[in-house]
């Protein structure tokens, strides 16, 4: 019994891998194409800050500088329980400091819903949010991309996650290399299919009018996956901008990197709880093929989970010496299949480098030390599962100074 639940569960993995795969060769081919609005939409800028006297003047002073109408957004940092000179910073700047002070209901989450309403009581009310957090910087032009996609009715929009950090450390060029995955193969193909992207936590625009309607209501560890599924359970389906890009500075160290991984998957698994059943009914009975999507996605965290065990108990068969009493599906399939399938995997990633026009040398030599950065996400995906009840907000400590000029000109 236990031997064909292992095949079931292997076969069903194979599905789902197929079926990414498939998907994501949609993103190959990227339209250059976006209907151009003049400047109107207002904007409330709201950064999300815990202790980030260190990095949040760079960021203040980047969206101080926005190609955008100075009248038609406002800064406001979101100075969340914070025992340094981060309010102080923003005030030297002429933004708005708004401080918070709620040790009971900590983390960003809480910080958003407590900053709208406040937004929600103030004279001036704006057409649109936009979300950054402390650490990051923006490409000029990032109000006016979102300016374009509201004009054009849409409601939720994420912008382009890169990383500002790359070539610090091999931990930070891991997740250079992953973003540029998942927003080209996994967001984009989503884009062109005309389906449900999904939000990344920072770089996220949102309709006031559908704020207000909604409220924000997204307080777990991953409340932008939390929110991403609230939309599309409610039939909105965030759109990605795929030319307002976004830097979110990296952890340097391996360490530092599994503390922040835990803690996402921690949130996956509650947000799986919480939306994979009522998306898969809902998508069943509608037949609704985006619903079905983003079931597949929430559920993703548990594959993982379930596959690290079903790959420890295969490997750990194969090393004892009796006759296993395991079976792998790959058993039943020619050699061949099981080279195609490791060739695809290994060249998906520089492939998406390449059309990324990524052309540093060290970069892709990180691609060896980034088998390492993958394989990590089972062990803490397996760790995260037995601790998924800790809401625990752990903050990411951020320390290093970097501005948009420097930025850019190493992608030149």
């Amino acid at each position: 019994m236990v031997n064909i639940l292992i095949i079931t569960f292997q076969v069903f993995l194979a599905f789902v891998g197929v079926y990414q795969f498939s998907i994501s060769l949609f993103g190959i081919i990227r339209k250059r194409k976006e209907l151009q609005h003049k400047p109107q939409k207002s904007f409330a800028v709201l950064v999300a800050a815990h202790n980030e006297e260190q990095v949040v003047g760079a960021l203040i002073e980047n969206l101080k500088n926005l190609d955008y109408p100075k009248e038609l957004y406002d800064i406001f940092v979101i100075c969340d329980n914070c025992t340094d000179g981060t309010a102080d910073i923003a005030r030297s700047y002429g933004v708005n400091a708004c401080e918070r002070h709620n040790q009971q209901l900590r983390g960003k989450g809480y910080a958003i819903e407590w900053m709208l309403k406040e937004l929600w009581a103030m004279p001036r009310q704006y057409d649109a949010i936009v979300m950054f957090d402390a650490d990051n910087l923006v490409n000029t032009d990032f109000l006016n991309h979102m300016n374009n996609d509201l004009c054009e009715g849409h409601q939720v929009i994420q912008a382009y996650l890169d990383t500002k950090n790359p070539e610090d450390s091999w931990v930070t060029a891991s997740y250079g290399i992953t973003y540029w995955y998942c927003n080209r193969l996994w967001q984009l193909s989503r884009k062109n299919l005309k389906m449900a992207n999904f939000l990344g936590g920072t770089g996220m625009c949102f309709e006031t009018k559908l704020m207000k309607e909604m409220g924000w209501g997204a307080t777990s560890l991953v409340e932008d996956l939390e929110f991403s599924m609230r939309c599309i359970k409610r039939g909105i389906h965030p759109v990605l901008n795929y030319e307002a890009k976004v830097y979110d500075e990296k952890p340097l160290t391996f360490k530092a990197s599994a503390r922040q991984r835990l803690r996402w998957m921690q949130g996956h698994f509650t947000v799986a709880r919480q939306y994979f059943f009522p998306l898969l009914w809902s998508s069943i009975k509608e037949r609704n093929f985006i619903k079905f999507d983003a079931a597949i996605y929430s559920a993703s965290v548990y594959n993982t989970f379930l596959g690290f065990i079903v790959t420890a108990m295969l490997w750990l068969d194969n090393l004892i010496p009796a006759d296993n009493v395991f079976t792998s599906i790959y058993y039943y399939m020619p050699w061949w299949i099981a080279g195609i399938v490791i060739t695809l995997t290994l060249v998906m990633f520089p492939l998406v480098m390449v059309l990324e026009g990524i052309k540093s040398r060290k970069m892709y030599a990180h691609l060896f030390s980034m088998i390492i950065f993958q394989l990590s996400w089972l062990p803490i995906t397996f760790y995260a599962f037995f601790t998924q009840n800790n809401k625990q907000w752990s903050h990411t400590q951020h320390t290093r100074v970097i501005r948009l000029e420097e930025v850019q000109s190493k992608q030149v």
